[in-house]
């Protein structure tokens, strides 16, 4: 009854007419961005983060969220139109939705994928509800030495789930942590690694950093690609309603995904990109049925699994977000950034504080959804579209938005020349082969791991012990321990391995 209540709380709070407009810009963003190559989510946030200063702090954190999962439903259109994944976790759609288009079915496609994303994103939403209340309770039974082995459980979790090489992840996570303890020492008052520079004495600002490893490093990276020609499919597409046949075969795959999806949001590391390369693999091991197509060649379970599982992914991922401050991944640790800006602290105390704000994102994210079915099937038409603009057209304006946004948060010149040096930065990572997104949740969790270990320390008179004498740190720590040896045993590396490289 209690969840009703709090839904029904959100909903009346969702439906005034600035929240609605917000979702709204954020859904349609999230759109555009995941259909237009280069574009990210995560560069897109970081960009817009300063904007959100004159907004209220729930209209603001509304339009990032759709900006977050109205791009999962934006990537799947070129997916499947142009077998160009508008973003990273369409890449696995675009395997047998390209196909599908090429022999004369985008329509069903596009609605596997549309109303596959529908689903999982409206059960999402359910489970983000029900688990919120039952979170939030046990974490205000955490002390600082709990939550300082939760982090450390997360940044193992990040470093396990995380795609490519487990000793490049393991060095971002590090060289986040570094780059988190840069300016003045609460405790002490001194300064550290800040070579005596002044405008290094507040640390190198999470904006900065943001832009410029997923903003500027991108545009570097995408400037750097010799364009390829694409088969664009400019006609209209017809006949949108699958066959009998068709949700026969794709409800099952939905009910996979969605499942699959709700459980990898929520762990460390997870979200979208996860859940939709399990949810393909999975799909990949269930027995083809008589006459069916098989995985690869236009089968619609291709589509409308992973779709499904990347949208309940991207709306799972709030959960420890909002329930215990700890971002699951690297858009969530951006959302925990712009709380902060709105002098809003991520944790169980937003729910008791605050409850409009969270049951008003909560609510906001299911009338996105809504949004999203409508924004994405009638117009495939204008989005492909999209296509035909040069990115050479596109670059100037997105280093524009940078530059003005990281310059407009404190008004020094100095951001903007750590805005580009973090751009190159962003680009040697991208051609060394490491993934960044590790590294902007080693620079969020950093100094809350910091922060909680000394005050459990100051707590305990200098008795470290206190992280693995006090029962649940020490579970948690020990799942952190058990995590990563499993993850290193030869067998399971090789596995994890295989999981991220489709044929």
């Amino acid at each position: 009854m209690d969840l009703i209540n709090n839904l029904a709380l959100g909903l009346g709070v969702a439906f005034t007419a600035q929240n609605l407009l917000y979702a709204f810009v954020g859904c349609l963003l999230g759109t555009v961005i995941g259909v237009l190559p280069g574009l990210g989510p995560l560069a897109t946030i970081a960009m817009l983060l300063p904007v959100t200063y004159s907004l209220p702090p729930l209209a603001a954190l509304i339009m990032l969220a759709g900006i977050y999962y109205g791009a999962q439903y934006g990537g799947s259109t070129t997916a499947i139109l142009v077998n160009l994944p508008g973003e990273s976790s369409s890449v696995v759609t675009a395997l047998d939705g390209y196909q599908m288009a090429r022999k004369g079915r985008a329509g069903p496609a596009l609605a596997a994928a549309g109303i596959g994303s529908f689903i999982a994103g409206t059960v999402g939403t359910l489970v983000l509800a029900a688990f919120a209340v039952p979170l939030t309770a046990v974490a205000f039974k955490f002390g600082p030495a709990e939550y300082f082995s939760l982090m450390v459980l997360g940044l193992i979790g990040a470093v396990v789930l995380s795609s490519g090489s487990l000793l490049k992840a393991i060095a971002m996570i590090v060289l986040g942590l570094l780059i988190g303890t840069i300016g003045t020492d609460v405790n002490s008052g001194m300064e550290r690694y800040s070579f005596g520079l002044p405008d290094l004495s507040d640390g190198i600002g999470f904006l900065v950093i943001a832009m410029g490893i997923f903003g500027f490093g991108d545009i570097i990276k995408n400037l750097s690609d010799k364009g390829t020609k694409r088969e664009l499919f400019t006609k209209k597409v017809e006949n949108l309603m699958p066959t009998r046949k068709d949700f026969k075969l794709m409800l099952p795959a939905v009910l996979r995904g969605t499942t699959l999806g709700s459980m990898l949001g929520i762990l460390p590391g997870g979200g979208a990109l996860l859940s939709a390369f399990a949810a393909y693999s999975v799909e990949k091991k269930i027995r083809l049925q008589p006459g069916e197509v098989p995985l690869g060649q236009g089968n619609i379970r291709g589509v409308a699994g992973p779709e499904s599982a990347n949208n309940a992914g991207a709306q799972t991922s709030f959960i420890p977000m909002l329930t215990l401050g700890i971002p699951a991944n690297a858009v969530m640790a951006l959302m925990v950034g712009a709380m902060t800006i709105h002098n809003i602290q991520p944790g169980p105390q937003v729910m008791t504080s605050n409850p409009e704000l969270f049951w008003g994102l909560i609510a906001s994210m299911w009338i996105g959804n809504l949004m999203l079915v409508v924004l994405n099937l009638p117009l495939v038409g204008i989005w492909i579209k999209l296509l035909t603009v040069p990115y050479r057209w596109l670059f100037p304006a997105i280093v524009m938005f940078c530059a003005i946004g990281v310059y407009s948060t404190n008004n020094n010149t100095f951001d903007i020349w750590m805005l580009g040096l973090f751009g190159i930065i962003g680009y040697g990572f991208v051609k060394l082969g490491c993934e960044p997104a590790p590294l902007l949740l080693g620079l969020i969790l950093g100094p809350m791991m910091e922060e909680n270990l000394r005050r459990a320390l100051l707590l305990s008179r200098g008795e470290w012990s206190v992280i693995i004498t006090r029962p649940l740190s020490a579970v948690l720590l020990a799942a952190a321990l058990v995590m990563l040896v499993v993850v290193l045993l030869p067998s399971v590396k090789r596995k994890r391995e295989e999981a991220f490289v489709e044929d």
